[in-house]
């Protein structure tokens, strides 16, 4: 029993003990060490990316206009071809009998006109004389109206076989690059069916694309209120990148726009010219084209990731007096050289947090160190980029 309230009273002891001891102030943490700098005021101009497809303006299937032997092919696969240009010949010796026969039926035909003009000649004097009737003279006449049509039905034949000689040489109908050749010769060709082979133009060529229905308003509002503006001798401007190209080198415009917008995809069709003269760019070759989406306009740029999304909007965190963190509400564009546009919301003098951003929290403190926004532009060196190749073996050693 002694034990036990020795035991109660030097408990209550230490606890009187320690209630009485002082506690040590606690401390604060450190403000988050941020970066901050002042955005970028730039005049930028917006453009909208597309994907498409080159097309040739014109592509023509080469096909015989007479049935025939093939002959002879004058090209090699692939070229370049004029206008005109002899691409194959068809045997042409059964033409050229069935012409000389057509002659001979003319011939025919000039003789026998010759022979009743001279007898309704000569029935006008008769006549005149008496010596025949009236029934007989107007034979006469009918018979050498006959014989002149006749003549004229001769003419045609020979010209429609004039024309079948000249079928059995095919030529180029534009000037372009020729596909293969699709028949070799000693086949037979049938006029109007058989596909000898295909010619398209190059220069200039086309870029096919699809946009959405809210960019085809955006563009159509722009252009009513007078807000996207173009250059008088390009109007539209495109650029044009391929598939293995670090920069946008091809320079065209716009010329189509379709008249409907697809119901089932919501989307519209539009085209672009762009100039072609090396052949460089090929029929079927996809591309990214980016369209002028608006004319030069006031901007301030800033590092993407200083900006901070919240569900349905984006804000940029800025230091105001006393280093505390206040959050801005802006309205976003697309980037430009690295850097993101502000249309709206923020300041020239305000001074942004570019690094730390996750550190950092409206209404608290924060210690800044100054920094500097630069735009990045797009790497120099190779204008494109070359695929590696599947395979590789040792050289052979020089002789």
């Amino acid at each position: 029993m002694r034990i036990v309230v020795v035991s109660v009273v030097l408990m209550f002891a230490s606890a009187a003990v320690s209630g009485c001891a002082p506690s040590k102030p606690r401390q604060s943490p450190p403000a988050p060490v941020v970066t901050v700098a002042h955005p970028l005021a730039r005049t930028v101009v917006d453009w909208d990316d597309y994907l498409g497809q080159f097309q040739a303006v014109n592509s023509v299937d080469v096909r015989p206009r007479v049935s025939g032997y093939l002959q002879s092919v004058g090209f090699k696969d692939g070229d370049m071809v004029r206008k005109g240009q002899v691409l194959f010949v068809i045997d042409p010796r059964p033409y050229q009998a069935a012409l000389e026969q057509a002659e001979g039926q003319r011939a025919h035909a000039e003789a026998a006109l010759a022979n009743a003009k001279a007898d309704e000649a000569r029935g006008v004097a008769l006549l005149a004389a008496h010596a025949i009737s009236q029934q007989t003279y107007d034979g006469l006449v009918a018979a050498e109206r006959q014989a002149a049509a006749d003549l004229a039905s001769a003419q045609g034949v020979v010209h429609a076989d004039t024309l079948n000689l000249e079928f059995t040489r095919v030529t180029a109908p534009l000037g372009g690059r020729v596909s293969d050749r699709r028949v070799a010769p000693g086949n037979l060709v049938t006029a109007d069916t058989t596909v000898l082979t295909n010619i398209v133009d190059t220069d200039p060529i086309w870029f096919g694309f699809t946009g959405s229905e809210a960019l085809y308003l955006k563009y159509q509002r722009a252009n009513s209120a007078g807000t996207r503006s173009s250059s008088r001798l390009t109007p539209n401007p495109v650029e044009i990148r391929l598939q293995d190209e670090t920069g946008y080198r091809w320079k065209g415009h716009m010329d189509f726009v379709d008249n409907a917008i697809d119901s089932g995809s919501g989307t519209i069709r539009g085209r672009a010219v762009v100039d072609n003269p090396t052949g460089f760019l090929t029929p079927g070759m996809f591309g990214h084209m980016r369209l002028l989406g608006s004319g030069p306009y006031q901007a301030l740029l800033v590092p993407d990731r200083a900006v901070v999304t919240d569900q349905s909007r984006q804000a940029v965190y800025v230091v105001g007096p006393g280093g505390m963190v206040v959050e801005r509400t802006v309205d976003v564009g697309p980037l430009s050289e690295g850097l993101r546009v502000i249309r709206s919301g923020l300041s020239a003098s305000d001074a942004v947090i570019i690094d730390g951003v996750q550190r950092a929290h409206p209404g608290h403190p924060v210690t800044i160190r100054q920094g500097v926004i630069a735009p990045n532009p797009p790497p120099s060196g190779a204008a494109y980029v070359i695929p590696p190749s599947t395979s590789a073996k040792l050289a052979d050693p020089a002789p």
